[in-house]
């Protein structure tokens, strides 16, 4: 059986969600496997998703995904690079994935693939280098430099925060025989609230949970997203917040050296120095933050810089994950994964125990996994509800969908 992939958070699931999972199986026919790569306890922007993992997948494999396996730590806390090449290298490594599905503003792969050729040409480092010494922020010397290279107005398409990371998608999928598939996204814009259909953003619904509107929150989520929202946070599991930890996670930050702010510095122009020296006093991230920023920097890029420093990440994420840790399945899925267990390239992991059967750099991502979600924990309400990782199996639903 062939499936599509979807490369998500579901931070939290909401309705555009599930009509992207629609559009999967309209398009492409009924039974078309859906495979989710998901974001685990951390998400993109630099930050703890609201709700746990197990509890989004759970949701999500009762709201039209079938299998749903995690992105590990080091890929889900990193660029939008780096976030696409390694969910984008899972769904490689199952080896029954024709298609990657994802919505975006322009609706449109065939624009995000020229883009993608081109930001991958061997002129665009030069140009892009052009662009970065007027001294603007690198999304829009970016930007013109991919104007440079390709004239016709794809090059506006880098405005866009889907369609920016569809790029990604796309140059992650050169040569691998995935053909990406992007739909127009539905209801309201990043960052934004809720469009005229009804459909929220996931920022809004996040916005509305700090703000203690939790009714009108749940209102916005997919319902089986909602129904898991109450469960964990009865079990005092959610909603997961910085302010929970701020303190613990700002006492990591004053322990390092001005050298290990340095390795987390990809771009080697200094930041590290700023961090260092608001990390020895800031009170609160936001202050640190608003001490650190400047025009060139996105604060998602800053705040990942703060959190990889929290759980003591590399610089980068590996080359590529070292197994397919499945978190959640349907009947469906249980079938995907059969065929995954001899179509793989990378070993399926169900059972946690079972990586000590592993490899060595297996076992060091999970046990870096663990140890991540320990400290996750700590923005819980009650941590001591959150079972250990090593104890997590995947939730498993009867039935085809």
């Amino acid at each position: 059986m062939t499936a599509a992939g979807i490369i998500t958070e579901y931070d939290p699931l909401h309705l555009g969600h599930v009509h992207l999972m629609a559009e999967v199986r309209r398009l492409l026919g009924p039974e078309t496997g859906i495979i989710c790569v998901m974001s685990g306890n951390y998400v993109q922007r630099g930050g703890f998703a609201v709700v746990g993992k197990h509890a989004r997948a759970a949701a999500a494999v009762q709201s039209g995904a079938d299998l749903v396996l995690e992105l590990p730590v080091p890929w889900a806390l990193s660029s939008a690079e780096g976030f696409a090449a390694g969910a984008v290298e899972l769904l490689k490594s199952a080896g029954n994935v024709a298609h990657l599905v994802f919505g975006s503003e322009s609706g449109d792969a065939a624009p995000l693939v020229r883009l993608a050729e081109a930001l991958e040409s061997p002129a665009f480092p030069p140009a892009l280098r052009r662009e970065l010494a007027r001294g603007d922020s690198f999304a829009a010397a970016r930007q013109r430099a991919a104007e440079c290279l390709l004239p016709g107005g794809d090059a506006a398409l880098l405005k866009q925060p889907n369609d920016i990371l569809g790029v990604e998608y796309c140059k992650a999928l050169r040569g691998s025989g995935i053909r990406p598939l992007a739909v127009p996204r539905r209801g309201a814009g990043h960052n934004s609230g809720t469009a005229g259909d009804g459909f929220a953003s996931a920022s809004a619904i996040r916005a509305l949970l700090r703000r203690g509107e939790e009714e009108a929150a749940l209102s916005r989520m997919a319902p089986a997203m909602a129904a898991a929202y109450r469960e964990e946070r009865a079990a005092g599991r959610a909603p997961i917040l910085l302010e929970n930890c701020e303190r613990a996670l700002l006492a990591r930050l004053r322990f390092l050296e001005e050298a290990d702010f340095a390795a987390l510095d990809g771009g080697n122009e200094g930041l590290y120095h700023r961090f260092f020296r608001a990390a020895r006093s800031a009170a609160s991230v936001a202050e640190l933050l608003e001490a650190v920023k400047t025009k060139r920097y996105p604060l998602a890029r800053l705040r990942r810089m703060v959190f990889r420093a929290y759980l003591g990440l590399a610089p980068a994420p590996p080359e590529r994950p070292a197994y397919l840790r499945v978190l959640a399945a349907n009947g469906r899925g249980t079938a995907l994964l059969a065929g995954m267990r001899r179509t793989a390239s990378l070993p399926v992991l169900t059972k946690p125990a079972a990586v000590r059967r592993l490899s060595e750099e297996a076992r060091r991502l999970f046990e870096l996994e663990a140890r991540a979600d320990r400290l996750g924990a700590l923005a819980c309400p009650d941590p001591a509800a959150v079972p250990d990782e090593w104890r997590r199996g995947p939730a498993i639903r009867r039935g085809a969908g």
